[in-house]
């Protein structure tokens, strides 16, 4: 994480000699610390989730947070945005992190990301949504370079009713030391060096002046490359694999292919790395100060299920409401998660006996190599799925992939100076097809929280939250978390 601050560093000094003076004004400033006090097994999962990596599950644990960041413009249609923000923590993953270092830089409609960015899901309300399948901002962000077009840019001669918008990443993943510590104590397989690549592309129909608006598009991360740490129990000792990282290798997970015979075997046979990811769709009505939105993502975890060859039965189906100005409910949300299915329980490549080839059991977010689909121990994508940092094992995979949720959020502004926040999540797990529970377990996860910012103090604000969680998989908690942030 150190060379994050190189990279902010020297992103300072490319800029122009004369541009520094300007540079350096009206940088926005945050300080924020929390503090979480629960009885039970763990903090709450809504006291911990979806929080872009400053939540812990270990009860009794706080944090203090301070960044910097700025926004500008310098010559003719450049512009520029970095941030910086440093975290102490107790009783959390690590007792120091980075969890923001970023510079952005944009020239007319193409845009340039460098570094750690906390981002939130795609076509969801993030104060209110269970969270994305793929991307949920539950963990912290991964660094990464990204190249794209960020914002909506209409195609020439539509008058603005199609648009697009897309980018393509490379990064890396930090948690190679926390997997060791966490998962080589019980003799569990871990990857540490692993490289990261995702790209995106979204598609919008409407042009703002008609009240319907119509957005979809495609999402495929993957996971490559780094040093595969896997126990012997027949010599007694750890064997580490390097996993090849060649220029091929990185044009291999932007169009997914398969290995040669430098890749690992399972590479071979299928596509270099783990690739997963999602397809989302929105379509948005709004009238005068009324929005009704209808989403819904659909998960994949290989090619099965990218293309509905095997119909899509299983995702994340959302409703919401958004109210005009008024003293009781602002917005409602409404999410039915569903991820039995995973194109049935059975899988078989085909082979010169048995030519056939069945595509099933796709597994989501686990993998043969890599961990589950985490940073640190935390779900990257929807935190209903449990974190494999909950597991007492050791063990990076996530115990329960199969499950049907139910999530509710409700939020209100009874006032200029108050605010509120409700969720309320029912989940039955079943597992996964290769390790089933016993039997079904049931999960309720519950959040209140209450929000303060005094008009005399318009740059404080003061938060109050009560978690209980009630599962069978992670243990009973009840808690409280209060927060102060003070931003300018």
């Amino acid at each position: 994480m150190v060379k994050n601050w190189r990279w902010l560093l020297l992103l300072c000094l490319m800029f122009p000699q004369a541009g520094h003076a300007q540079f350096f004004k009206e940088l926005d400033y945050k300080v924020e610390t929390g503090v979480s006090f629960s009885g039970g097994a763990h903090t709450p999962l809504w006291l911990s989730a979806n929080r872009q990596g400053l939540g812990s599950i270990q009860k009794n644990s706080g944090y203090v947070l301070a960044g910097v960041s700025q926004a500008g413009a310098f010559g003719k249609g450049f512009s520029y945005a970095w941030g910086l923000e440093l975290a102490g923590a107790y009783r959390s993953v690590s007792p120091f992190f980075v969890r923001q270092a970023y510079a952005d830089f944009r020239w007319r409609f193409l845009g340039l990301s460098i570094g750690s960015k906390c981002r939130d899901a795609v076509l969801k309300n993030q104060e209110l949504s269970s969270g994305g399948l793929t991307f949920s901002g539950n963990s912290l962000p991964i660094p990464q370079v990204r190249l794209g077009i960020p914002d909506y840019l209409a195609v020439p001669g539509t008058k603005g009713w199609f648009s697009f918008k897309g980018y393509i990443a490379y990064g890396m993943f930090t948690d190679g030391r926390w997997q060791e510590d966490f998962a080589s104590a019980h003799l569990n397989k871990y990857v540490t060096k692993t490289l990261f690549h995702d790209k995106a592309i979204y598609f919008k129909i409407g042009n703002g002046k008609f009240p319907l608006t119509v957005e979809g598009g495609l999402d495929m991360p993957a996971r490559f490359s780094g040093d595969f740490h896997q126990y012997n129990k027949k010599t007694g000792a750890w064997e580490v694999t390097e996993i090849p990282h060649r220029v091929k290798d990185f044009w291999r997970v932007l169009v997914p292919s398969k290995g040669d015979a430098e890749n690992l075997a399972m590479d071979q046979a299928n596509i270099v790395g783990d690739m997963l990811g999602s397809w989302n769709f929105s379509v948005e009505w709004r009238v005068k100060d009324w929005k009704l939105r209808a989403y819904f993502e659909h998960q994949f975890n290989d090619h099965s299920q990218l293309f509905g060859e095997y119909g899509w039965k299983d995702g994340l189906l959302g409703l919401e409401l958004s109210l005009p100005r008024n003293p009781y409910v602002s917005c409602m949300v409404y999410e039915h998660l569903y991820s039995k299915d995973q194109t049935g329980p059975i899988y078989h490549d085909s082979t010169p006996a048995v030519p056939d080839q069945i595509s099933g059991a796709d597994d989501y977010y686990n993998h043969g190599v890599y961990s589950g689909w985490q940073h640190w121990g935390m779900a990257i994508g929807n935190p209903l799925f449990l974190s494999p940092i909950y597991n007492e094992d050791g063990n990076l995979r996530f115990r329960s992939n199969r499950l049907i949720a139910r999530h509710v959020g409700i939020s209100g502004n009874p006032s200029r100076e108050w605010k509120y926040r409700i969720l309320f999540s029912h989940v039955r797990h079943w597992g996964t097809y290769l390790y089933p529970l016993a039997e079904v377990e049931a999960s309720i996860h519950a959040l209140g929280e209450l929000s303060y910012c005094p008009a005399a103090l318009r740059h404080w604000r003061f938060t109050a939250a009560l978690g209980a969680d009630k599962s069978g998989l992670i243990g009973n908690s009840l808690g409280g978390m209060l927060t102060v942030c003070f931003s300018k």
